[in-house]
């Protein structure tokens, strides 16, 4: 990377020698930008505040307020950027401090917020294996606010965004337009809010919204994956404030929070793009060289240096810059972002969008800088790979052979998903077909460091909806739902799977197909699935909608109360049957999960005639007949030999051992 000239500027406790009341105050045109938008003492993390504005790299700089001191200035490759050391020392108070530039006779401040944390902030507990996380895309789930559907076809009024200052909206080229699969539909922070209810009443006791920042690519900007602005929410969903509420309205409903966010790559209308600090801010690729999707490379043996390049430093997708970790300024600037929301807003957990297609070391780095900061903080990695050691490798602590340690405490089990949707559309079996499937992924148990955390789903914002692929049969929906309640892991379910929601048919973006609008997130909806009424008065489409829903609820509702299948252990078993000379799978699948006074007993049927229940199968865990609950009616229930099960259900009961 190229490297910064570093020079330390005096300032050695106590107030800076120039008194800011005889300043002026910075103009938009001599400081354009300062991040991070504040920050609070006490803190872990060492400040560098970035100051964006023209040829600021000329001035000298210090900062005025008690314990606060500047203890490096670091100049970029382009004037027009100062990276701004500041120590928080003990003494320092909440308040408003100032940054003080002077040049040449030239002399003006910036008023800079330092906060007070919330009590216990730093040990704030996080998302874990006792929740069940509801993902919503926000402009497909609701409206809640009709003006500020289409954005700002000019520069808005300004807003403060929580640093004491003034933000002026950009200008948001992509529109509203419902009938449009790719472009924005409206849904806001404002629709969530107004549905909390809805997803608190489910089962579900923690929210991840695909991203919330300023996207502002002048088409497909809806899903946010493509950021434009790192400290600020997109207008079209609200603003910063309205997100801390957000947060704090869910808190009320006993929601955690967790914020989706991408350290790999931007967006091309990201406002760095047309000046960036360092010239290897991003990785600059010319010709344009895409990103291979290789995560191998990583832990192969094997593998050519230039395929982990590639990896590496590949575009996403031409849209989306590729970000280089690789520089120290570029990894604390994300360091930094990452805190700061996280105090800011007062979040429960974060998500990381495609974790493996970041430079692996910084980003170690920056889950410990996390972690650091907030010890009990969980943080998922999108690790999409169906090979099972290759995600295990990305999880924290795996003895990984070539000494790599990601400190990244939790990884989404996409080998699990996937096996989910092979079973489940898989009749006539072979030995390893069908519940096999379920079974052989769960037998790899070993590999994984930490099974509590690891995310487990069975469709989420890029996989096509499940009532598609199960060719919108209900039972297979319910066989889903119900090993997501039950099996280990951190359940995630994609809002709408709790009512088997379809595809679109009028239009040729997969994407967009999937990504639907939520039926009663929009005023003038003619059906309304977030209420009973509108659920049993759906039309065709919607069939089963009332029936999946309350089935869903009706899991996790229960699921909240149940430590075995939040923490217990498993114990799991695979039917066989002789047919000729052949040993095939039976198709069922039936395990425990269990503490030491506590047991759930769940028997997958995946076939289309019943089975009927041999408990002398389960002899080594428990003998004779037992007496439970049937999680699913309520009833009590005698497992013994001859009891029936039905095609294609599950039967769930919980018991004390």
């Amino acid at each position: 990377m190229a490297l910064a000239a570093t020079f330390v500027l005096a300032a050695c406790g106590g107030p800076a020698p120039v008194n800011p009341a005889n300043l002026e105050d910075a103009t938009p045109q001599e400081v354009t930008r300062v991040e991070p938008l504040c920050w609070w003492v006490g803190m872990k993390t060492d400040l560098q505040i970035m100051v964006q504005g023209p040829d600021i790299s000329s001035y000298d700089v210090s900062i005025y307020g008690e314990g606060l001191k500047v203890t490096a200035v670091h100049q970029a490759d382009s004037p027009d950027y100062l990276f701004v050391d500041v120590e928080v020392g003990p003494s320092a108070k909440p308040g408003t401090c100032y940054l003080l530039f002077s040049k040449e006779g030239k002399s003006f401040k910036y008023s800079y917020l330092l906060l007070e944390r919330q009590e216990g902030s730093a040990n704030r507990e996080s998302f874990t294996s006792a929740d069940m996380i509801y993902l919503i895309m926000p402009d497909r789930f609701a409206s809640g606010d009709r003006t500020n559907d289409s954005g700002f076809s000019t520069v808005a009024s300004p807003y403060e965004d929580g640093s004491g200052h003034e933000w002026m909206v950009p200008v948001t080229p992509d529109k509203v337009d419902r009938k449009d699969p790719v472009t924005r539909h409206g849904g806001d922070l404002q629709g969530i809010i107004d549905h909390l209810d809805y997803i608190a009443d489910l089962g579900a006791t923690a929210i991840w919204n695909t991203p919330l920042l300023l996207d502002n690519q002048p088409y497909e900007s809806y899903h946010g994956y493509a950021c434009a602005d790192y400290y600020h929410i997109d207008p079209r969903f609200g603003d910063n404030a309205l997100y801390k509420a957000f947060v704090d309205e869910s808190h009320k409903k006993g929601l955690k929070v967790i914020m989706d966010i991408v350290t790999n790559h931007c967006g091309t209308a990201h406002w760095w793009m047309e000046n960036p600090p360092f010239k290897d801010w991003y990785h600059v690729n010319e010709p344009y060289m895409q990103m291979n999707a290789l995560f191998s490379v990583y832990m192969d043996p094997n593998a050519a240096k230039v395929d982990r390049y590639r990896q590496e430093s590949g575009w996403f997708v031409p849209s989306m810059p590729d970000m280089n970790l690789d520089n120290p300024y570029v990894l604390k600037y994300f360091q930094q972002w990452a805190v700061w929301w996280i105090e800011y807003a007062g979040l429960d957990g974060l998500r990381v969008d495609t974790y493996p297609y970041n430079e692996p070391d910084p980003m170690s780095q920056w889950c410990k800088a996390v972690t650091d900061e907030y010890p009990n903080m969980n943080i998922v990695g999108e690790c999409w790979d169906y090979n099972i050691p290759q995600v295990a490798y990305w999880q924290k602590d795996n003895p990984n052979r070539n000494g790599f340690n990601s400190n990244l405490p939790s990884v989404m089990d996409f080998p699990l998903e996937h096996a989910i949707h092979q079973a489940l559309n898989e009749e006539q079996v072979n030995w390893d077909e069908g519940m096999t499937r379920i079974y052989t992924v769960l037998a790899q148990d070993f590999v994984y460091q930490n099974l509590d955390n690891m995310m487990t789903f069975f469709a989420n914002h890029d996989h096509a909806r499940t009532g598609d692929t199960f060719g919108a049969d209900p039972a297979k929906m319910r066989l889903a739902i119900a090993l997501l309640a039950t099996v280990r892991g951190i359940p995630q379910l994609y809002y709408g799977d709790e009512m088997m929601f379809l595809e679109r048919k009028d239009c040729i973006s997969h994407d967009g197909a999937k990504r639907i609008d939520f039926p009663g997130g929009w005023e003038g909806d003619k059906v309304n699935l977030f209420t009973a009424i509108g659920r049993a008065s759906a039309p065709a489409l919607y069939t089963y909608a009332a029936d999946l829903h309350d089935y869903t609820r009706t899991l996790f509702r229960w699921r909240k109360g149940c430590e075995a299948v939040q923490k217990g252990k498993t114990l799991h078993f695979l039917s066989r049957k002789n047919e000729g000379a052949r040993n095939i799978t039976d198709n069922s699948y039936s395990f425990f999960r269990y503490t030491d006074n506590q047991a759930v007993f769940v028997y997958i049927n995946n076939n289309r005639e019943p089975r009927v229940l041999d408990w002398s199968h389960y002899r080594e865990f428990v003998t004779g007949p037992v007496t439970g609950t049937d999680v699913l009616t309520g009833e009590q229930v005698v497992l013994k030999d001859g009891l029936s099960i039905a095609p294609k259900t599950a039967l769930i009961v919980e018991f004390d051992r």
